[in-house]
């Protein structure tokens, strides 16, 4: 049988070129060349509970001190701004499928290393944010659960869509203030299953955090649960 145009395309283009600078020299296995990688907003001092960037690194920043989230640690390898802040979107709502591998090469790989370092209990289940069932039906996909499976592939640890469900159709986060985006979740999630997560430590996996507040709730609803931990694991961080 002939093998179709588009087929050898794909196959022959597919990763060819590296993403960002459409260079034809994309490092191997990886769909950025070494420049570009260099060139993103890597997180280079964060706050270790809620990886807001700092000028220093510490244990936790002033606003985590005043108000701790429920969630111990948060890991974010990236800083939400160029070309990040292009690239997240691209793939949360135009179902860029290549963006979003990379992105979840990403977070993988900051995960390995976060967890070589022992700076929080190794998770026992990564937990993807969920989207209410309405939502990923019009969206398609949760763009939290494909960089999870990313995650979970590299990492050796299991991922679990179906332990966290968002049982609210709540309004959309952006554009909502923080008090706004707290009133708005309020009640948001359920845990189906809650004899899954007694004494568990749990990784919440999501794109990108802003005021945390998704991931607070979130992190609350697995503690009422049982779980003994909360952390997050997000591809990057805003400012």
């Amino acid at each position: 049988m002939k093998t179709p145009k588009v087929y050898k395309w794909t196959k022959n283009n597919l990763f060819a070129q590296c993403i960002l600078c459409l260079g034809a020299n994309p490092q191997p296995g990886m769909q950025l060349c070494a420049g570009c990688e260099a060139d993103l907003p890597w997180q280079q001092a964060c706050c270790q509970r809620c990886a807001l960037p700092l000028p220093q690194a510490a244990a936790q920043c002033g606003r985590c001190l005043k108000a701790p989230p429920p969630f111990s640690h948060a890991l974010a390898p990236l800083i939400y701004r160029f070309p990040v802040d292009s690239l997240i979107p691209a793939f949360k709502y135009h179902d860029q499928t290549t963006i979003g591998r990379l992105l979840g090469q990403l977070l993988a790989e900051a995960a390995a290393d976060w967890l070589q370092q022992d700076i929080a209990p190794c998770p026992d289940l990564l937990l993807p944010v969920p989207m209410h069932r309405k939502r990923q039906a019009q969206r398609g996909y949760n763009q939290a659960y494909e960089l999870a499976r990313d995650v979970a592939a590299r990492t050796n640890l299991s991922c679990r869509p179906d332990l966290l469900e968002r049982t609210q159709a709540t309004l959309p986060q952006q554009g909502l203030d923080a008090k706004a985006r707290r009133q708005n979740l309020r009640g948001a999630f359920s845990c189906p299953e809650p004899g899954q997560l007694q004494n568990r430590h749990l990784a919440l996996i999501d794109d990108v955090m802003t005021t945390g507040v998704t991931l607070g709730e979130a992190s609350r609803t697995l503690l009422r649960a049982g779980a003994a931990s909360v952390q997050v694991w997000c591809v990057a961080r805003t400012p």
